[in-house]
């Protein structure tokens, strides 16, 4: 079982930055492919981007790549997702989650989801 917890959420102005943190417990963090979704008002949940167990690959939707950067820190038991050159529309609830059997952007083939953070982005 792992537990998941995002941190780093808030209001940002367009063009600004944010860095979001997601936490997990358990010692068998590096046995989990992550991800990042997000989900905004009367929206689906949509793919941000994912990374393998070590860290070693990384993919990303079409509408963040090249401004947003997923890292992790197995012995901190932590996944990133940095954010930069934000825009309104990247405004909704962000979700963090593991994955233990598969590396995919399938919401539905991730087994631990956290609460989500909230990033604002004005205009």
């Amino acid at each position: 079982q792992v537990q998941l917890q995002e941190s780093g959420g808030g209001l940002v102005q367009a063009g600004g930055s944010l860095r979001l943190s997601c936490s997990a417990s358990g010692r068998t963090f590096s046995s989990y492919a992550m991800g990042w979704f997000r989900q905004a008002p009367g929206k689906e949940r949509d793919f941000v981007a994912r990374i393998t167990w070590g860290g070693d690959s990384t993919y990303y939707a079409d509408s963040v790549k090249g401004r947003f950067t997923i890292s992790r820190d197995n012995a901190k038991n932590t996944v990133y997702l940095q954010m930069n050159n934000l825009k309104p529309d990247d405004s909704a609830v962000y979700y963090c989650a593991a994955s233990g059997s598969a590396w995919t952007s399938s919401a539905n083939r991730y087994n631990y989801w956290g609460q989500g953070t909230q990033v604002t982005v004005s205009s």
